[in-house]
This record gives C-alpha cells, structure tokens and sequence, in this order.
C-alpha cells in the first residue's frame, strides 16, 4: 500500500513510498527545469527547492554586495533554474531608478571603414566584399536635425576606427551638433583612441564614450581580435575615458566563438571594477565575411542572463536592449527590456548606407525610415508596459551609502 506521501509531494500532486522502498523511479517534469527527470519525485523536488533558494540568495547578495564568488557566479549563469525569478528581480530593479520609461538613442554609423581586423566583425580592414562609405559633416547633422524633429535627445555618433576623420574633425562635429541642439547628449563611438583625442572631444562638448571592451579574459581576447590589438590598452581607455568626465559605456558579446562561463565570470569582475554609467549587452551574430562564420550565433536566454545579472549588480546603469536581440528573436527588445533594459537605439543613418554598416548578419531595422521606425519602436515598448520618453536619458548618480 502507497504512502499517502508528504507535503513537499503533494506541491506535484503525487503519491509515493518512501525513496529506498521503490525500486523504479517515476519521471518527474519539475517547472524550470526543462526535461523530464528520471528520479524519485520526493527527492528530486527537495533537490530544486534547495536549489531554488541558493537562487534566490545570490540574487539578493548580488544586488546587496554587487559582487558574487565563483560558484555563485555559475550558478546564475549556468544553473537549471526559473529564469523568469532573475528577470523579474532586474525589471523592478530597473524601475526603481527609471521608472517604466526607456530612453531612445539616435544612431548615426557614419563611416564603415575600420583600422582594425577584429575576427568576428563584418566591417573588418580585410574584408574586400565590404561596401565601404563615409558621411560627411553636413549628413551627419542633416540626420542629427531629423532625429531632434522626432524626438531624439541623444545623438551616438558611431563608426570604425576610421582615422579620414581627424580629431579636429570628430571635434567640428560635435560642436555643431551641440550648437544646433543644446538640450541634446552627444555620445561617441569610436574606438580606442589617445587620451589626448578624448579631452578634445570633450571638451567639445561630448558628454558619453561607447567602448565594448568585448572579453575581459586575456587569453579569449587574443583568439578574437589580431596581434596587434591590446585587451590592456582597451581597459585603459576605458578608465581615461572616466577620468575625463564621460558617461562611459563598456560591454562584450555572449557565447562569442571559445566563451566559457569563466570568461562571463571575468566580464561581470572587470564591470564591477570599472563601475561603467552603461553596458551593452548582445549576442554574438556571426557574418557571413568573416574567420567565424560558420560559428553558432549567441542565445537569447543566456544573453538576457547576462543583462539581468548586470542590472542587478549595478542598479542604476543605463543598458540597451540591443538591435542584435531583436535580429535573434523577433521580441528580443521588448523581452531585454522586461529583463532590465532600458534603453533602445534607433538608426538615423541614411537608409541607402544601413546595409553597409553591417557587423553582423540579418540586421533588423536597415530599410525602415526614421519616422517609422520610431513609431513601430513606440508600439513594441508599450506592449511590455514601458513608454518612451523625449529625454536626455542621463545615468542617474545613486549616493553609495544609501545604495
């Protein structure tokens, strides 16, 4: 005669005997887990109960301590667990400091040629097949204009490291776009550069700097990126950057060819060092012109792991639900944004030049005009209850004893 059975199985509505008096196990479907188990439902369901509650609390030390050992790091990372539990957490996190509203950045890729020969990256020097192109000054804030007129107050002015563009160049640009538009941020993307061409730009008016520094592990770095690029002279800039005053942004791909979770686990040490105003998060996308690309491409759920997990971390950081998610999945932005993104980046570039800024594969949003870009933009973010806001968009500073 069957056990009536305890509490804990009756959660799963089953009767059993005691573990050591069965002879053949049950299959058991526990929610979360993802397939079907093999086991004794009793213990299996102890087993992810307890895991569940070391879910919880690295979650809540996360977001106490901003830091995590190892294990803990794996955990979250790897773990066979709810993840609806981490994106929740990061969403009301999220909204704490922002509210629902999610800030609109104005993408303007003004040149794809690049001095670098980064392996994963389609506008790479040595890709002939490449349909290079330069903006000039007067496109540039003819697409500046535009935005403003829809509601833009960020303007990322983003390229190749193209050196046609000299710093007095690059200074020109954003001294006009200030003067035209004095209540906008102007963010720069431009690669590594000295630090002295970072002080001009600032000083020009440039309020933010965009630089992924893509993997924080020496060793992954290198089998990403060619000789003659240095992960130590990336780390730097970044830091200069700080040091000048910019909102700067940091960030790196998921599952890029030879990631490992250690190599997450180092991205998160190296953002926790650098304590960064914004993190881009995305997958990693193959092109079909590079060394990788007949790579896998990046998951979503590891991916939105990831953007969680920074969230939660950092607290008040300003992070986009990237182009690169919605390329994977066809609601990857609005799922980023219920995962802790709050913002997004429409492209303001000329339509005839978008499919030439390609540094992926099967980008999304690259014959769409403005206009109606930001209008379907506007109807996806309001589907996950969050608006658009004609804002600046700035970091919000978070006193660090009251943190």
């Amino acid at each position: 005669m069957k056990q009536k059975g305890c509490a804990l199985a009756r959660m799963v509505d089953v009767s059993l005997q005691p573990c050591s008096a069965r002879k053949v196990f049950k299959p058991l479907m526990i929610e979360g887990m993802g397939e079907l188990m093999w086991a004794c439902p009793l213990c299996s369901l102890e087993r992810h109960m307890s895991m569940e509650n070391k879910v919880i609390e690295s979650i809540t030390k996360l977001e106490k301590a901003h830091c995590l050992n190892d294990d803990e790091w794996s955990l979250l990372i790897d773990g066979r667990y709810d993840r609806q539990v981490l994106f929740e957490r990061a969403n009301q996190i999220c909204e704490q400091y922002y509210g629902n509203k999610v800030y609109i950045r104005g993408l303007i890729e003004f040149s794809n040629y690049c001095r670098n020969d980064c392996l994963y990256c389609g506008i790479r020097k040595s890709n002939v097949l490449a349909d290079r192109y330069h903006l000039t000054k007067e496109q540039i804030l003819s697409c500046a204009n535009e935005g403003y007129g829809l509601g833009f107050r960020t303007f990322v002015i983003q390229g190749g490291e193209d050196l046609s563009y000299s710093t007095g160049d690059i200074a020109d640009i954003v001294r006009a776009i200030k003067a035209s538009h004095p209540d906008c941020a102007v963010t720069l993307s431009l690669g590594e550069r000295e630090m002295s061409d970072y002080k001009i730009w600032k000083e020009a008016g440039a309020d933010r700097y965009l630089l992924r520094h893509e993997t924080a592990d020496e060793a992954h770095y290198q089998k990403l990126h060619p000789d003659d690029m240095s992960l130590t002279h990336r780390k730097q800039c970044l830091f200069d950057l700080k040091a000048l005053g910019y909102q700067v942004g940091c960030g790196f791909m998921v599952e890029s060819p030879y990631q490992k979770t250690e190599h997450l686990i180092q991205d998160m040490q190296f953002i926790n060092e650098l304590q960064p105003h914004m993190v881009g998060i995305g997958p990693f996308i193959p092109h079909k012109d590079t060394p990788f690309a007949k790579e896998k491409q990046g998951s979503l759920e590891r991916t939105l792991t990831m953007v969680a997990l920074t969230r939660i971390m950092l607290g008040n950081a300003l992070i986009p639900a990237t182009t690169a998610l919605g390329t994977i999945d066809p609601r990857g932005r609005e799922k980023g944004l219920l995962a802790g993104a709050n913002v997004v980046m429409p492209n303001l570039s000329p339509v005839h030049v978008r499919e030439a800024y390609s540094l992926y594969d099967h980008k999304i949003c690259t014959g769409e005009e403005a206009a109606e870009c930001i209008v379907c933009l506007s109807n996806r973010v309001k589907s996950v209850g969050k608006e658009i806001v004609i804002d600046r968009g700035d970091y919000k500073p978070v006193d660090e004893n009251n943190r």
